[in-house]
């Protein structure tokens, strides 16, 4: 999947006022879905709800090794869907739920049994400010989320049916909003997203999304996280928007132990001590949404990782359908 940068450029140049025009756009007369990837810092008012479902397609074609260096691999892919469901329970704290479906086509190996229920996070957020017209507070959240081992992770009858990390991930996230009026007059809108995330230790036994082979027993500690989003969404028309998300996520080292049988035809068993290292990438995510009203908009983009340590090189086009009632 590629993005028609051509279109973009006619779409910017239509926007454009003409010559001696000094018109200031209205945040009314700019209709949003959001960026790919960078949640909302602005909390839902009270009774409002948000439903937000994607579709992706996680396209593998190779890895980065620990030095950064790009290996090919068989081509793999990893289609799933997630969905934001949140409601404005107040003005100031909006909660949620975000369930997930995944289904594996792995390069060499069989393909999912069926499509998965992944893990299922929870989600907490309280305003600390909002964004006022004449302001200059941008709209500030502090979001908690908790993410239950809903997904199978382990005692896999085939590797791809792993679906989850089997860990209880608990994240704290700060998200940003604010608003920029362009020399012609057009609304870019920014967001900054900060998350930390920490799980617990996994008990894991058999076949298993860690890598482990059947008759393993033991646990995984996946390691810390962390994710840093600046995206910006480019009002173009009040129904067209170009957006862009930029990402860097560093993943700390996950330490696996326990035993294993020893290979056949050799003696006891084997003490497994392995850690996996840490990874980084950095991540773009360009994209188009077209909205037909303030309420209802739908996006198209794709997710690009390229450059990273010790992670896969992705494509992952994306569709998503936002709705506000």
């Amino acid at each position: 999947m590629s993005v028609n940068y051509v279109t973009f450029a006619a779409l910017l140049c239509a926007s454009a006022p003409a010559a001696g025009q000094e018109i200031q756009q209205s945040r009314q007369d700019a209709w949003w879905t959001g960026p790919m990837l960078a949640p909302n810092a602005a909390t839902l008012p009270q009774g409002h709800a948000l439903i937000e479902p994607y579709l992706f397609d996680i396209i593998s074609k190779g890895s980065f090794d620990s030095s950064g260096n790009r290996q090919p691999t068989a081509t793999a892919h990893e289609l799933g869907s997630l969905t934001y469901m949140l409601y404005g329970l107040t003005n100031e704290v909006t909660v949620g739920l975000i369930p997930r479906f995944l289904y594996s086509l792995p390069a060499d190996a069989p393909s999912s049994s069926g499509v998965g229920i992944g893990d299922l996070t929870l989600q907490l957020g309280y305003g600390l400010a909002h964004y006022h017209d004449g302001g200059h507070t941008p709209d500030i959240s502090l979001v908690l989320q908790e993410t239950l081992p809903t997904g199978p992770y382990d005692r896999l009858s085939r590797a791809s049916d792993g679906t989850g990390a089997g860990a209880w991930t608990t994240s704290v996230n700060l998200y940003l909003q604010d608003y920029f009026w362009m020399p012609n007059g057009r609304i870019l809108r920014g967001r900054l997203d900060l998350t930390y995330g920490f799980s617990s230790s996994v008990s894991v036994h058999d076949a298993s999304v860690y890598g482990t082979g059947n008759g393993f027993s033991g646990h995984a500690s996946p390691g810390d996280s962390f994710t840093a989003d600046a995206a910006a969404e480019y009002s173009v028309t009040r129904s067209w928007v170009l957006a862009l998300d930029v990402v860097y996520q560093h993943n700390d080292s996950t330490h696996l132990t326990g035993t294993a049988p020893a290979p056949p035809g050799t003696a006891g068993g084997g003490q497994i001590d392995q850690q996996s290292g840490p990874s980084w990438s950095i991540a773009f995510a360009p994209a188009i949404e077209y909205n037909w009203n303030s309420r209802i908009g739908a996006l198209l983009g794709v997710r690009i990782i390229e450059i990273g340590r010790n992670t896969s090189a992705t494509v992952t086009p994306a569709i998503a359908l936002n709705m506000v009632f």
